[in-house]
């Protein structure tokens, strides 16, 4: 054989064998590293550190606190100029390297070198991504080559196209805004399709230093960097010359607006789930953050609400209502107030208010739990007790009188003896296995049975809400599940709310529920009769009418009404107002409920 063909096999076997095994190396030592790192696919789910959503009962957005994207454009969605003014102007090789570009950092060295500032950047879109994805802002060297190896990685199992559309959903471009939507609506109160080629050079221009090139803040900066963009996508091809003339000549018209979903939809019900949040998690799960809470909020239900207490409620008279779902303690609706923004006070969890008749439940139950039944018959007459002296409304008094007529007809004097007969201990202890009078006591005193001791109306509610459950009582919460980061199940209603109690018996939970739709039927509670199915209900008013209530109940849904001043001021009204209320608002929703009747009364 030719010694000059066989050297010739020998270099060419040598050469495809190195091949071969720099190839493998490559394979092995690419797999070896990505096991010591994290999954790609989690830039699919990325929400970042600090940030929670809020969402209804059917995944509506309520609210987006802290530093979320709070609009991201859907796949395949992005439009194609936006891509290419990023990709000119903070990664023009883009598409040519596999995420980390050596030659557009060397390029960025000698430009900041020759500059004596720094230019240009030398980090890719893909490293930008994996950056804010996986790592921290930290400028040392241990960060810069994990962020150089979750750049390759995400090369490898993610397409060009998903990494720029993943980068442009995410990236920070000032002002509130995280990515290309919310900044199309933050300075130009426009979505990305609707956008012109001057704004989008614009907003990609904004990237590299986004709280100091912001327009809203530094205009001629702004426009500065704008100029570049435009430059570089006409360098690129990616405009015509005429395009690049009439974008770069364009004047600067902004027309900014708050990001979206950055204000609640349901203000006074995401101020209380705030609030609640810290007696579910940690502070360490509150400050990580990345949080995805599906609430108990029925959204439509709650415009609904809040619309009828800014729209119906009386002269100046402020209100609140709170919609419970008996069988799962979930709140549906909670307003508490007619306007957030003018005054953050929540009337329905905070506002301690007398409940007045409403609370004469309690004395009925602890009576009836005695074998007192609706049926024995009372003296309704002035009478005075260890000097306290009750009255009826108007003065007006019956004589003989069932327990059941006494209670339609809201009696006072009927409560009081009710409350002498059972006792103290057995009315409060009642008020408090309903969830009542726990976190603000109650006194003993005879004006108890009247409702002399204030309460929340969330309270309340949920107390009638525990009756509605035949006896189930069931503490409220605003949480129907809590995801943490990478979709972690942080907490979940069916798992980890406390279980109800039977707080009374059923048979008396049923004895008391009839007597509560005879409220609304033929008594005080008349206003807020509705047609087409039985409802329980109870009216109250505090003393001088400071205080209107109804509380009410279908099977399906307890609703508390209160109305009045904040300054506690007379009202010069009657509780019916608030009655009124109720119904205004269950006609409006009650076409969710399958009509259902109250169990018998045993």
């Amino acid at each position: 054989m030719n010694p000059n063909s066989r050297n010739w096999r020998l270099v060419v076997a040598s050469s495809l064998f190195l091949g071969s095994a720099i190839a493998f190396s490559e394979i092995f030592l690419g797999k070896a590293i990505d096991s010591f790192l994290p999954n790609a696919a989690i830039v699919n789910s990325f929400r970042r550190p600090g940030s929670i959503t809020l969402l209804s009962t059917n995944q509506k957005i309520i609210q987006k606190l802290g530093p979320a994207t709070r609009e991201k454009v859907a796949q395949g969605m992005m439009p194609l100029i936006v891509k290419k003014a990023f990709v000119a102007a903070e990664d023009r090789r883009f598409y040519h390297h596999k995420g980390v570009d050596f030659w557009s950092i060397s390029r960025a060295l000698v430009t900041n070198f020759r500059k004596k500032k720094i230019i240009e950047g030398g980090s890719t879109i893909t490293q930008q991504l994996a950056r804010t994805v996986f790592l921290t802002q930290d400028r040392n060297l241990t960060r810069k080559l994990k962020e150089i190896a979750l750049a390759y990685k995400l090369e490898r199992q993610m397409s060009k196209n998903e990494i720029l559309e993943q980068y442009l959903n995410n990236v920070y471009l000032g002002s509130g805004a995280y990515g290309i939507a919310d900044a199309a609506w933050v300075y130009f109160t426009k979505t990305p399709k609707q956008l012109k080629l001057e704004e989008i050079a614009l907003i990609a221009g904004l990237a590299p230093a986004p709280s100091f090139y912001s327009p809203l803040v530094n205009p001629d900066l702004a426009i500065e960097r704008r100029k570049i963009v435009l430059k570089r996508m006409l360098k690129q091809g990616y405009i015509d010359k005429k395009e690049f003339t009439l974008a770069f000549k364009s004047a600067l018209r902004l027309k900014p607006a708050k990001p979206k979903y950055f204000n609640s939809s349901a203000p006074f019900f995401t101020s209380w789930v705030n609030q609640q949040l810290p007696l579910l998690l940690t502070p360490d799960q509150l400050e990580v953050g990345g949080l995805k809470i599906r609430t108990s909020l029925n959204l439509n239900w709650q415009s609904k609400a809040q619309a009828i207490i800014q729209n119906q409620t009386p002269k100046k008279m402020q209100g609140a209502i709170v919609s419970i779902e008996p069988n799962s303690g979930l709140v549906r609706v909670m307003v508490g107030g007619k306007d957030f923004e003018a005054n953050q006070f929540n009337r329905a969890t905070q506002a301690l208010r007398s409940p007045g008749s409403t609370f004469k439940i309690f004395p009925y139950v602890a009576a009836i739990s005695e074998g007192i039944k609706p049926e024995d018959v009372f003296i309704d007459s002035p009478r005075c007790w260890n000097g306290y002296c009750p009255k009826n409304f108007g003065n007006k008094y019956k004589g003989k009188v069932s327990l059941s007529d006494a209670f339609k007809d809201s009696l006072n004097t009927i409560a009081v003896e009710l409350l002498h007969k059972v006792g103290f201990e057995k009315v409060i202890s009642t008020a408090n296995q309903l969830g009542v009078g726990n976190i603000h006591p109650l006194g003993k005193y005879y004006s108890l049975a009247i409702g002399s001791y204030e309460q929340t109306v969330l309270d309340m509610t949920s107390a009638y809400a525990g009756l509605t459950n035949r006896g189930i009582y069931i503490k409220p919460t605003p949480f129907e599940e809590i995801r943490g980061p990478k979709n972690i199940v942080l907490w979940r209603y069916t798992s980890h709310h406390p279980k109800g109690i039977q707080a009374i018996k059923q048979n008396v939970a049923d004895t008391m529920n009839w007597m509560l739709t005879e409220v609304v039927r033929s008594g005080t509670g008349n206003v807020a009769f509705l047609k087409n199915r039985p409802v329980a209900g109870k009216t109250g008013t505090s003393e001088g009418g400071r205080d209107l209530w109804f509380i009410g109940s279908i099977p399906q849904l307890s609703t508390g009404v209160w109305l009045g001043y904040d300054d506690n001021r007379e009202t010069r009204s009657g509780s019916g107002e608030a009655a009124w209320i109720w119904k205004q608002f269950m006609l409006k929703i009650e076409n969710s409920f399958e009509v259902l009747s109250f169990p018998n009364r045993s």
